[in-house]
């Protein structure tokens, strides 16, 4: 597959730092994917636990079959395992994609910790967990990117996916809430470095969490008439990436197919 030419670096193939790729179907991997076949080399981030505690449960192999996706595509990728809740761990993930494939350029972050609880049965243990995933992981990784751009100005790209769910999903999308405002404000406090930040929501997209009654409920409220998949979300992300996005920065953007 022949890369694309508009990538806004110089570099033959320029850095992406990708956070969540976990599973093979997830949203985080069909950025990866996508961004690999337009030029860029990935470093991903997956923490198998939370998979194994969630109903899907942890898909063996995983990591290996991504990086094997990746390399196809002509990416030199690095796997790391990444434990976001723990306040240590951003800055030891960029030392890791630093010392094996160099400065990163783009900063797209997939990662998160969602599991549904309302008002009257949300844990403080869990509550904390989604902020320190959701949250104070965002604001550290960006916190580590901005402290080591070095590259190109205008090249620089952060990227974060959001949810505007909160009803019986209150610590997740507060916790997202939060998220939005980090990365909004790397927008500007990142300006001098020509860096752009942007924000994503891509809507319901099906990665075998649905319940039939969610799928059923998110299909009637979707004009398109079909559920969002990981490349509609890749899409977008590879054009914010792309030269032809740079002039897209501190915006927050639906890609949901109009659902509501």
């Amino acid at each position: 597959m022949t890369p694309r030419t508009d990538q806004p670096s110089s570099a033959a193939r320029p850095l992406a730092l990708i956070t969540g790729v976990g599973r093979t179907a997830g949203i985080g991997a069909g950025i990866a994917q996508q961004l690999a076949a337009s030029g860029w080399d990935i470093a991903f981030t997956y923490w198998n636990p939370y998979d194994a505690r969630m109903a899907w449960g942890a898909e063996p192999g995983a990591t290996e079959a991504i990086g094997r996706s990746l390399s196809e595509r002509g990416a030199a990728t690095a796997a790391i395992e990444a434990d976001l809740a723990d306040p240590e761990t951003p800055a030891r993930v960029f030392d890791e994609a630093e010392r094996r494939l160099g400065p990163v350029t783009a900063l797209v972050m997939s990662h998160c910790e969602s599991v549904d609880s309302g008002l009257l049965d949300t844990t403080v243990e869990s509550f904390d967990r989604h902020f320190a995933v959701n949250t104070r992981a965002t604001w550290l990784l960006v916190r580590e990117f901005g402290r080591r751009f070095t590259a190109e100005r205008g090249t620089g790209r952060i990227i974060g996916l959001t949810s505007d769910h909160t009803v019986g999903n209150l610590p997740y999308g507060a916790s997202k809430g939060a998220m939005d405002r980090i990365i909004l404000a790397a927008a500007h406090e990142l300006g001098h470095l020509g860096v752009t930040a942007n924000v994503i929501n891509p809507g319901p997209v099906d990665t075998g969490w649905m319940t039939e009654g969610v799928r059923a409920h998110c299909l009637g409220a979707t004009p398109l008439g079909r559920l969002g998949t990981p490349q509609d979300t890749a899409h977008l992300v590879d054009f914010l990436c792309s030269r032809g996005g740079q002039w897209v920065n501190g915006q927050l953007l639906k890609s949901n197919g109009g659902f509501g």
